[in-house]
């Protein structure tokens, strides 16, 4: 069976097609991430401990701002303690059942410790260290999440964690200067996955100036095609009890209806609470 060439994987993506003129070969390990597809239903087998050291070590090739390293990865193997935190999240059963579950983390616990040592004060407490050291952590979760695709695994993201940032801080013992970014579930698949339709170029790239003139007209389109493709179901749709039931509830309805209420109010306390000025 031949594989997929760039216009078939581009359509896949996107539900529309690829103009002729810029279909074109494809550099090694481009497909891989094109064809990636979401996978919640992972097997219990536990990931073998070479194979965890080297996904570990393909998050740790990631960039780092200023090679501040400022991130954590808290590998939780207590089953007392995956089931707490499922329990807290009981509608992704994978968090208790998968493989693994990791917890991606910020931290710049590490460099202040290590500037009492070199005698040096640590000034750096702020918005920026919060953002860089997020960034820091994220970009390591999704070089873990690249090479467990090439190892034959799936992951799935859990940022709903942060649902339950001081409860997950004191169960995992993170210290002040240490916050979670995402839970990651690993496992090798059950089923092969789907596709999960992305927003067209149109909408998301800019040249030169940041310009959404087309943006309202553009994601209708999308809505169109997604919904065509992939309907969210009754089950699935937010806030049914303030919104109802929508026979068409498309991507910029989903979207809308949870960033309608609320999430999360009392994060910036918790993060205030790790040390962080945020200013």
């Amino acid at each position: 069976m031949s594989e997929p060439s760039f216009a078939e994987l581009y359509e896949q993506r996107y539900g529309e097609k690829l103009p002729h003129e810029l279909d074109g070969p494809m550099a090694p390990g481009v497909a891989s991430i094109l064809n990636r597809r979401v996978v919640r239903q992972l097997e219990s087998t536990p990931i073998e401990d070479g194979v965890m050291v080297q996904l570990l070590a393909c998050a740790q090739s990631a960039p780092t701002k200023s090679d501040l390293q400022q991130y954590g990865i808290i590998i939780v193997e207590d089953s007392a303690k995956r089931e707490t935190i499922h329990g807290w999240i009981p509608n992704m059963p994978f968090i208790a059942t998968a493989g693994a579950f990791l917890v991606f983390c910020g931290d710049i616990r590490r460099n202040r410790r290590l500037g009492e040592i070199r005698e040096h004060p640590h000034v750096n407490d702020n918005l920026d260290s919060f953002f860089n050291a997020t960034v820091d952590g994220t970009l390591a979760m999704q070089c873990f999440i690249l090479a467990a695709d090439a190892a034959g695994l799936a992951c799935t993201p859990v940022s709903y964690v942060r649902n339950h940032a001081s409860k997950l801080a004191e169960l995992l013992s993170m210290p002040a200067g240490v916050f979670p970014i995402a839970g990651l579930a690993v496992g090798y698949p059950k089923w092969g996955g789907k596709h999960s339709m992305r927003l067209p170029q149109s909408v998301v790239v800019h040249r030169d100036a940041y310009d959404d003139t087309n943006m309202p007209e553009d994601v209708a389109s999308y809505d169109a095609r997604r919904h065509a493709n992939d309907p969210i179901p009754p089950e699935k749709q937010r806030h049914t009890d303030r919104y109802g039931v929508s026979d068409n509830c498309t991507w910029s309805e989903q979207i809308s209806r949870q960033l309608s209420l609320p999430e999360r109010e009392d994060f910036r306390a918790f993060i205030e609470s790790q040390g962080f000025s945020l200013k």
